[in-house]
């Protein structure tokens, strides 16, 4: 994930290089690049380059055959443009598609045939005004408008057909050249299309307006789209908001004596940033968690350890290869940073002025990135049979924005003073007591393109607001203040910006006054639509609506004015020549099929006009209508063509409708004005609202993580640095990592029971156990509690003191890569390649079964290897195997431990235990375990008997541990392979909030407060007092305003709550999910700005008795309720209860 904004770096261009795309130098010796494989399903294997000398001399061929008939001479840049599309055309696979390339002639940036119909390039032509937009942009899409349609021709048709489903124009007839398009409804779809399969699309306007007879209209590129990165004209006018998807970077690898480097860079934020000395593996892991729109490798790549460049084929820079071979990719050298932002102008078609920032953020003592095979069998890159550790962090409504976050920070563990910081900042949040915002996630992409190009409409500008409304209300709660501060650190390192925290709130009140003086923000109503007798009210609605109720009236005061006016002539005029006619009709008594006539609304001609038939008088009598019935004539459309036989309209009309539309119109012009204005004002405070929109992001990531695990009941662990001295161990474990009451993360211990297994890590484990005796989920649930506890989260455990480690490496099973001709063995050698050669005394290595890929002699002496290295090395960690002759060897080690899972012998079977213990476990269970999955039982005799035979007398020892004590015997302990998860329904009523009162809303949210304050407590010591204790509970309410929402402290809590609702009443009820119930009482029609009063109870039975007493007492004190059905449970409290009315002083 990419979170993006400005710092004070920038990076400037030689001044020798052009702005113009057409002069600048051809690319040489480099791919071309092709639409991310992530974006095309990975349907391409190979890798395409310049050197296609036949399709080369080809393209040539023509181009010297039209130089010889027109002007339109190609250079070499041209060419490679023509290769770059001529490549993606041998991609298509639709018969329409190949039909119409048939029909192209490489000979200009379109692909046209200037021989065929419609082909001509003739100046003044709309196909050469479309070639000089090509040639500016010579690498996209062009779609341009053409009247109600967006057209393409040549190469771009093409496209169309095969990647946005349209079909061409014209049919299939060869005689014309290829043309396609959409129409203006459906551009956005088209779009998304295009810009999902990698594709970059032009877009070309036409000057809205009158223009003179026989003249062509004006045109101009009114924006581009690109993958991740949507087109936005005109969004400012309408009235429905546009799905902005992540930004997708250019990515660019290059290679150093420190290791792979990684540079991202965002043409819609204008930053960049980079990361170097990563791994292979952690290099590979971003590449297959990050979508791109172009993907360019460095020549440094070329050399690897063998020292040649031959490279991916010698051990080192072979899983880089393989990922890369199966993507497209360019070629470039000279200075990694420099050249790769030369490259982003050239894509995106750049002025060289364009300066770009570097939102790096260098800190030290931060753990290395997770490498792949880690991200992958822990879940935090989604793999197949593996459990997702995304979905256990975060409650499944938690989506988007946030879980990106989160996604990011585990792939990516923060520095030890910032995951110190998370961890206090989600403390805070799981006990504060008051109400929490709704956090606002805003896309900080999305934010910079709107208010750059200016394109912000009322809509964002509301949610721009509500974000700065949302820390302003942070800021004034003393509770949440203090998180608001502390937020501020984690922040800084996703945004790349350092902002003083006093300044940041006095920008943020500055920018939400200034938005709220400027914009009619939800509940104001004070542009009405206008409404007049004769005039239906779908033409005012639809006219009016596109400009009023998006800012303030006081600033469109005479626009509003000189509308009314109109409105009020163009009323005037319908009644005086329509209104007599439709009269004389209805006064007239006819059979049917006599006259006929009403005054409607032509919508698609945006006009007020009288229909009807058979109204003229066979004989001029002069009686009332006839004079204006004299005055009709055909209504014509704005063609000036006749719209048809039964619409009429009036010279005075049309000219009143002339003036209602040119009044609407300069209302809208001042509306848009004021909007782009206002999004230029906010330009300059750009990186204040990148700031608040990310610090929401995370605030409400952090929430909703402390909900969901204070709901798993996980534990936050404690998190210390290791000490100084490496040779020595501390006495207090300080370097050593311990869990006590560790559960796999999958398991949800809420729901059910699991086994719990208590890891006491000085050293590294040598752990063997059964088949199924759960020592890879002991491994997984290892390695997710520790990366939990290094990026300040939470952990499944009763208990946890964890180091800051600098590295957590797990490997599990490896698969065979046909692709890279390496054998499952192969590939786990590379990964146990990369593991030792990036471990120190401070990292956590995870191996599950070692060297099970090949013979079992030589793999045992491996595997032996590999364990001396690691004890060499002094990390802490597990190596998990079933070579038991490892035993056997003369290991030279000093700190490797012992470490088996348990088994039991019940009811003449062997049984795991799932329990780690000190020791060794010879017993693999395979026959069991083969039996278990249906083997056939003649193959497990058979195999019972060849095992007597072959092993009987080697393994007849019973399993010992170092000092000859037999072991891996207990007590039966009750376990299942999966927790069995229950998720109950809440039914809840249809119930809604507020009094029937003529106080204030704060007035009487006071008054019902002390009255259940009051009510409660008595309750509370008559209850003490039945129970014979002497300790009473004491009754605190907590508010939850409108846009609210309960804190992580209530969750598991049960809690009596009043309901104020729209309508005037109340509703009480109890409950142990507070935060649902209100999401659901809220989710019902009228009820979202509903606003509440809770506290908890010590239980439900009690909550129960509250609630009843609650709904009685509030009915006796003259309060309105929505419903008394719980007041009548009689067993909640004595018989008394009901009949009394308490008085309240």
């Amino acid at each position: 994930m990419y979170w993006l904004a400005a710092k004070n770096a920038v990076v400037s261009f030689p001044k020798f290089r052009s702005i113009s795309l057409l002069l600048r130098s051809p690319v040489l010796n480099h791919t071309p690049f092709r639409p991310s494989s992530l974006l095309l399903r990975r349907q391409f294997g190979q890798i395409y380059c310049f050197k296609d000398w036949k399709a080369s001399r080809g393209i040539k061929k023509a181009s010297k055959q039209v130089r010889v008939s027109n002007d339109n001479a190609l250079n070499d840049k041209d060419l490679s443009h023509l290769m770059w599309w001529q490549e993606r055309l041998q991609l298509c696979r639709k018969p329409s598609t190949l039909h119409l390339v048939k029909r192209l002639k490489y000979s200009n940036l379109l692909g046209l045939d200037v021989s065929l119909k419609n082909g001509s390039l003739k100046e003044g032509t709309l196909n050469w005004e479309m070639l000089q937009f090509k040639s500016k942009f010579p690498r996209e899409v062009l779609l341009c408008r053409v009247g109600d349609f967006y057209e393409s021709i040549g190469i771009d048709a093409c496209i169309l057909v095969e990647f946005a489903g349209l079909n061409p124009f014209g049919g299939l007839r060869p005689e014309s050249i290829p043309k396609a398009g959409c129409p203006v409804m459906n551009l956005r779809q088209t779009l998304d299309d295009l810009t999902r399969n990698g594709y970059s699309v032009c877009i070309v306007e036409e000057v809205q307006g009158p223009t003179q007879a026989r003249s062509r209209k004006s045109r101009f590129i009114s924006g581009h789209a690109h993958p991740g990165n949507p087109y936005v004209f005109g969004l400012v006018g309408i009235d429905h908001d546009l799905d902005f998807p992540e930004p997708m970077p250019v990515v660019g690898i290059s290679r150093s004596a420190r290791g792979y480097c990684i540079i991202l860079v965002l043409e819609t934020m204008k930053t960049y940033s980079s990361e170097d000395s990563l791994t292979e593996d952690a290099l590979v892991t971003k590449l297959r968690t990050c979508r791109y729109h172009h993907l360019f490798l460095h020549t440094s790549l070329r050399q690897n350890n063998s020292g040649t460049c031959r490279w991916g084929e010698y051990g080192e820079g072979g899983l880089l290869w393989g990922e890369c071979n199966s993507r497209h990719f360019e070629w470039f050298e000279g200075d990694p940073i420099l050249e790769l932002l030369f490259k982003v102008k050239e894509i995106y078609g750049l002025e060289n002025e364009v300066t770009f920032r570097n939102v790096t953020v260098p800190y030290e003592n931060r753990p290395r990135p997770l490498y792949l095979g880690t991200a992958t069998q822990i879940g935090a890159v989604p793999t197949e049979g593996i459990p997702s550790l995304l979905n256990v962090l975060l409650p499944s409504d938690c989506t988007g924005l946030p879980r990106l976050y989160v996604r990011d920070l585990l792939l990516n563990p923060p520095a030890y003073e910032i995951a110190s910081t998370i961890q206090a900042i989600s403390k805070l949040m799981s006990n504060v007591t008051c109400s929490i915002p709704e956090f606002t996630c805003v896309s900080s992409a999305k934010l910079v393109k709107l208010l750059e190009l200016r394109e912000a409409n009322h809509i964002e500008f509301c949610r721009i607001k509500n974000v700065l409304d949302e820390i302003l209300h942070m800021y004034g709660n003393c509770e949440l203040n203090e998180i608001l501060k502390l937020l501020m650190d984690p922040t800084w390192i996703s945004t790349g910006l350092k902002i003083d925290f006093e300044t940041f709130v006095k920008e943020c009140k500055c920018a939400s006054i200034r938005i709220s003086e400027m914009i009619s923000l939800d509940g104001e109503s004070d542009q009405k639509i206008s409404s007049y007798n004769g005039i239906p009210s779908d033409f005012f609605e639809d006219m009016e609506c596109v400009w009023k109720g998006r800012v303030k009236r006081i600033h469109i005061e005479y626009e509003i004015a000189e509308v009314e006016k109109a409105a009020e002539a163009l009323s005037l005029a319908v009644t005086e020549d329509f209104l007599p006619i439709v009269s004389r009709i209805k006064a007239t008594t006819a059979p049917l099929g006599g006259p006929k006539g009403e005054i409607l609304y032509a919508r698609e001609h945006e006009a007020v006009w009288f229909k009807g038939k058979r109204f003229r008088p066979a004989v001029w009598a002069g009686t009332p209508g006839e004079e204006q019935i004299k005055q009709l004539k055909p209504a014509i459309d704005s063609k000036g063509r006749k719209v048809g036989e039964e619409w009429f309209s009036t010279m005075k009309v049309e000219d009143a409708l002339m003036r209602y539309h040119e009044a609407g119109a300069k209302a809208k012009a001042k509306v848009l004005e004021l909007l782009r204005g206002l999004s230029s004002e906010l330009q300059i405070k750009i990186n204040i609202l990148v700031f608040a929109s990310m610090l929401l992001v995370i605030a409400k990531a952090l929430f909703a993580h402390v909900s969901e695990g204070r709901r798993r009941k996980w534990v936050f662990p404690t998190l210390v640095r290791f000490n100084n001295s490496e040779s020595i161990k501390s006495s207090d474990g300080a370097n050593g990592l311990k869990i006590i009451g560790l559960s796999p993360y999958w398991f949800d211990v809420a729901e059910g029971s699991t086994i719990h297994n208590t890891v006491d890590m000085q050293s590294l484990f040598l752990l063997t156990g059964p088949n199924g005796g759960g020592k890879s989920s002991l491994l997984r649930s290892i390695c997710a509690a520790a990366l939990l506890g290094i990026c300040g989260f939470m952990v499944p455990a009763e208990s946890a003191l964890i180091p800051y480690l600098d590295a957590i490496m797990l490997h599990m099973k490896s698969y065979d890569s046909p692709a890279d001709g390496k054998s499952s063995f192969q590939v786990e050698m590379s990964e146990i390649r990369s593991i030792i050669t990036g471990a120190t005394s401070r990292s956590l290595v995870l191996i599950d079964e070692i060297c099970r890929g090949t013979e079992t002699a030589k793999g045992t002496c491996i595997a032996g290897g590999i364990i001396e290295a690691l004890d060499n090395i002094g990390c802490l960690g597990i190596v998990s195997t079933h070579l038991h002759g490892i035993f056997d060897l003369p290991l030279n080690t000093k700190n490797t431990t012992f470490k088996a899972m348990g088994t039991e012998y019940v009811d003449g079977q062997t049984k795991p235990t799932w329990k780690l213990i000190d020791g060794i476990c010879r017993e693999s269970l395979a026959f069991e375990t083969a039996k278990k999955e249906g083997v056939p039982e003649t193959i497990i005799l058979r195999a019972e008997v060849l095992y007597q035979l072959a092993y009987a007398k080697k393994n007849s020892s019973e399993r010992i541990d170092t000092k000859g004590r037999k072991f891996c015997s207990g007590t039966r302990i009750g376990c299942s392979d999966e927790a069995d998860l229950h998720f109950s329904n809440i039914s809840v009523e249809s119930v809604h909030h507020k009094i029937e009162s003529v106080m204030s809303m704060e007035v009487l949210q006071k008054e019902i407060e002390r009255i259940v304050t009051v009510m409660c407590q008595r309750k509370f010591v008559k209850l003490t007092k039945l129970k014979n204790t002497s300790e009473i509970a004491e009754v605190q309410c907590f508010a939850i305003a409108a846009r609210e929402q309960p804190p992580p402290s209530v969750i598991g809590a049960s809690c009596v709550y009043v309901m104020l609702r729209p309508d005037n009443k109340l509703y009480v009820g109890q409950t142990d999910d507070l935060a649902g119930r209100i999401r659901t009482h809220r989710s019902k029609e009228g009820m979202q700005t509903a606003s509440f009063l809770y506290f908890k109870v010590p239980g439900k039975s009690v909550a129960c008795q509250i609630e009843t007493l609650l709904i009685n007492q509030l009915c006796n004190q003259g309060f309105t309720l929505a419903s008394i059905v719980d007041g009548k449970h009689r067993n909640f409290g004595p018989p008394d209860l009901f009949m009394k009315t308490v008085t309240v002083h």
